[in-house]
């Protein structure tokens, strides 16, 4: 049976969810995947109200779609970010007493994220997505020089911050699944090895696969899948294109998506670099048969056109595991 098709709402934030849903229905999707900023999903009201989940599924339902996870990225990064400058004072559900002051953010942060597991058990859904933050992700490269230990005491510091907020969603029968990413505590196969070995491996934590972020590095996607198939809890479809061109590098030089000099850039599905059959290949061997969410991004595209064109490609793309041992034949 094929896997449903949604769209996760974050790069559609500026549109009321209910103009959204009709809208994404029209382009042929299954679902949508609710980001918690916008007017899309509330986790505090969700957490402690029935009647608001059961208006959001109404909503959905007559619409034509469903839900299977929530997103909960910007409260996520707070968890464990620095928090030192004003870039997150801009995170539109963020309190305003909270700008400016890093501890009053990760306080807030923190009960955002246990608020997240029991609006999703309230929804009917057991994959929360998001971010974590990372304390040590501006050590990356080692100068002025780092030490073994500043490294061990930011997965620790990972550790402190994230146990309590999974105990809330085992408390929940929930999974939280990071989307493994530049800035947070896994960004490619060893750093997310690791971030699992801080948390002692519990089940509570797995991944929200996302090939794109894993391409422009030189990290083989399918090689990931292979390295957690039992912590793919959700799986991005999004697309990257590196463009390399002698005079750029990979850290894209301060010049922001879109621009014609980066070194890389993401790209609609099916129009970058990511090999997308490998994949449906690889989620078939073991065995995930959850959402194929398209996260949709593309500076260079009409944004409706882009959503209807990326849903057709995941539905021309995705395909069911052989039930047939070939070579069975001639065993009669």
């Amino acid at each position: 049976m094929a896997r449903p098709v949604t769209i996760f709402t974050g790069q559609w934030a500026d549109l009321p969810l209910q103009d959204l849903a009709t809208k994404i229905k029209s382009f042929g999707y299954d679902g949508l995947e609710l980001a918690c900023w916008g007017d899309h999903f509330d986790v505090f009201k969700a957490a402690e109200s029935a009647a608001y989940c059961k208006s959001k599924k109404a909503m959905l339902k007559k619409a034509g779609l469903n839900c299977w996870a929530i997103s909960n990225h910007l409260a996520g990064q707070l968890v464990c970010d620095p928090n030192d400058d004003c870039r997150s004072d801009n995170f539109g559900m963020l309190p305003k007493n909270c700008n400016g002051n890093a501890e009053k953010k990760r306080a807030w942060a923190v009960e955002a994220m246990k608020a997240s597991a029991r609006a999703a058990k309230n929804m009917g859904i057991g994959v929360v997505n998001g971010f974590t933050g990372s304390p040590i992700w501006h050590m990356l490269y080692s100068f002025p020089p780092v030490s073994d230990k500043m490294i061990d005491d930011g997965y620790k510091f990972f550790a402190k911050m994230w146990n309590p907020i999974l105990d809330e969603f085992d408390a929940c029968g929930v999974k939280f699944a990071l989307e493994v990413h530049p800035t947070e505590i896994a960004f490619d196969l060893y750093s997310a090895k690791r971030a699992l070995a801080a948390i002692k491996n519990r089940p509570a934590f797995g991944f929200n696969f996302d090939p794109s972020h894993l391409l422009w590095q030189g990290v083989d996607p399918v090689a990931f899948l292979r390295e957690f198939p039992d912590r793919i809890y959700h799986v991005h479809v999004k697309d990257a294109s590196v463009t390399l061109d002698g005079r750029s590098g990979i850290l894209s030089s301060h010049l922001n998506f879109g621009q014609p000099n980066r070194g890389w850039d993401f790209r609609s599905p099916g129009h970058g670099d990511v090999n997308f059959e490998e994949i449906i290949r690889e989620l078939n061997r073991i065995g995930y048969n959850g959402p194929l969410s398209v996260e949709w991004e593309d500076c260079g595209m009409d944004r409706d056109y882009g959503a209807k064109d990326a849903c057709a490609f995941v539905r021309s793309t995705d395909f069911a595991p052989s039930t047939i041992a070939f070579d069975a034949a001639f065993e009669h």
